[in-house]
């Protein structure tokens, strides 16, 4: 399996898993600065440079722990970040802002927090509904223009917003969710993706945990964690989505890898390009995610595996 590939329209060459870093500050639970920063640091160690952050993740704290991290390590990371969903300093959620002036605004607080000269990757993070998108991606090319930002994505949108963005400026990634429980890009935002060069990156890869097989009930969770909001963690649909896990569970067993490998290696074998960044907070997870490189998943098991998986995933994304 390729393990590395250059994001698309662009110079970045990275590993196809990367890491997300979201959980390192918020979301899912109590969290350790030092602990974190351990595994960002072995994270390099063991190759990975692709790091996935944003603005909203607990209201710049998550870009701060990253610019700590890789202070006078940026030589060896591609970092993305991303702006639009607005966030008080008490965490309050403030709407979205696709405006061209509080993105480049954004951009220079991102820049601030991270302790960096410019942004190797710099996502929309979701589209403000009242600004055009060639409004935003404009805003967002002339960011590239100033040397603030190098490379330009965008997250969860269409096919028809993904070519009208591209007819501004050359995007170089789409990122959305994707896994075995969530394969609505298939549709159509993969054709456009290959049409036009851009690299697709998985979020929540392993489905914020659940394909794992670790989540068994709402009880797994700690007080205040987001899942236990989400209408695909609730009890009845726990109890209905397990038939995901008992699939991958019996490919696991049959290969000797874990239900977290093979749900990485079948995203990877979509095909050459596609990266994913699961995130973790734990060194033996982040080692865990990377020995899916070692799995190799035949014609037949990908195959075996569409048949095989429930058609529908009980309750919605969000």
């Amino acid at each position: 399996m390729k393990n590395s590939t250059t994001l698309g329209n662009s110079t970045l060459d990275v590993n196809r898993i990367g890491l997300g870093c979201m959980g390192m500050s918020e979301f899912y639970g109590s969290s350790d600065d030092t602990e974190s920063i351990s595994t960002l640091h072995k994270a390099i160690d063991l190759g990975v440079n692709f790091f996935d952050t944003a603005d909203m993740y607990a209201s710049g704290a998550n870009e701060k722990l990253i610019g700590k991290a890789f202070k006078n390590r940026w030589d060896d990371v591609v970092l993305a970040t991303k702006f639009a969903v607005m966030r008080g300093p008490n965490g309050e959620w403030l709407g979205l802002n696709g405006q061209p002036e509080y993105i480049k605004k954004a951009c220079e607080q991102s820049l601030l927090n991270l302790g960096t000269e410019s942004i190797d990757l710099y996502y929309m993070h979701r589209q403000d509904p009242k600004v055009d998108i060639e409004v935003i991606v404009g805003a967002m090319s002339d960011l590239v223009k100033d040397g603030k930002v190098k490379y330009i994505g965008l997250s969860e949108v269409n096919a028809e917003t993904i070519r009208r963005a591209h007819k501004v400026h050359p995007i170089t990634a789409i990122q959305t969710e994707y896994s075995l429980w969530s394969r609505e890009p298939e549709k159509e935002v993969f054709d456009v993706c290959k049409e036009l060069g851009i690299t697709f990156v998985s979020y929540s890869p392993l489905g914020r945990g659940f394909l794992t097989g670790s989540i068994k009930s709402r009880s797994d969770f700690e007080a205040g964690d987001f899942r236990l909001n989400n209408p695909r963690f609730t009890d009845e649909a726990i109890e209905k989505n397990v038939q995901f896990v008992d699939v991958i569970g019996q490919l696991a067993e049959a290969k000797g890898a874990t239900k977290a490998q093979i749900a990485l290696a079948w995203i990877l074998s979509q095909n050459n390009e596609i990266t994913a960044i699961p995130g973790t907070r734990k060194i033996h997870r982040l080692e865990e995610n990377l020995g899916a490189y070692n799995v190799v998943l035949t014609q037949a098991d990908l195959e075996l595996i569409d048949i095989a998986l429930p058609k529908e995933t009980v309750g919605s994304r969000y």
